[in-house]
């Protein structure tokens, strides 16, 4: 069952991805008014959200577009921040809607942030105690409990992620409609795009969950025979 569930949520995963790298390059042919980059849009946005001291950079890679809390800094991929398309300015947007979201203190924000050393602690173990914890079920049955506390985790860390993300796509959209950046024909396009974004964090959280409840299954059914 869990191997069923597994591929289903590995092929939804690469449905949306797909279809997300397909109507980014769509959108990304149809200009935004006054053919901003999303260098522009970036820096138009944080003025307009009077927030001052975080800096728009350009970093290499694709879909690698991030907000920085520790430098403050919105990094942009190349095609984001070179690009004049509703594509780049909605990521654009949607990158400084984090950085908004650090200048207001959005709570859900704060409480990613407080995860994170845990988090970063929990990945980097999690696999090889899980797998020591599997193998070794029937003499230590506590390292496999200790391995899920630490998958789960993570598991918290993609579902408070969520809100984050669905938040600071909220907010990009909303700025753009309200300064005229997307018009009535580019805006639900934004709204697409960034709609299609969410959805990869839906589905990773999704998949984490099934996966934390597949472990939990492996320990109780090792407790049970004993």
């Amino acid at each position: 069952m869990y191997w069923i569930i597994f591929i289903g949520f590995a092929l939804l995963s690469w449905i949306v991805s797909y279809s997300l790298n397909k109507k980014f390059k769509e959108y990304s042919k149809i200009p935004v008014n006054g053919n901003m980059t999303g260098k522009d849009v970036a820096e138009k946005m944080l003025r307009d959200s009077d927030v001052s001291d975080v800096e728009v950079r350009c970093v290499e890679g694709q879909l690698t577009d991030h907000y920085n809390p520790a430098t403050k800094t919105v990094n942009l991929s190349k095609e984001v921040y070179y690009g004049t398309g509703v594509s780049a300015a909605a990521v654009a947007a949607h990158e400084c809607g984090h950085a908004v979201q650090h200048a207001e203190a959005y709570p859900w924000l704060q409480l990613r942030s407080s995860l994170v050393p845990a988090v970063n602690f929990a990945s980097h173990w999690v696999m090889w105690v899980l797998l020591a914890g599997m193998f070794l079920i029937n003499v230590f049955p506590g390292l496999l409990l200790a391995g899920i506390i630490l998958f789960a985790l993570t598991t918290l860390f993609s579902f408070v992620t969520l809100p984050v993300e669905i938040n600071a796509s909220q907010r990009a959209l909303a700025w753009l409609d309200n300064h005229q950046i997307t018009s009535v024909e580019s805006h639900p396009k934004a709204q697409h795009a960034l709609r299609l974004a969410a959805y990869t964090y839906v589905i990773a959280a999704l998949s984490s969950l099934a996966t934390l409840f597949y472990y939990v299954m492996i320990y109780l059914s090792g407790s049970n025979d004993d």
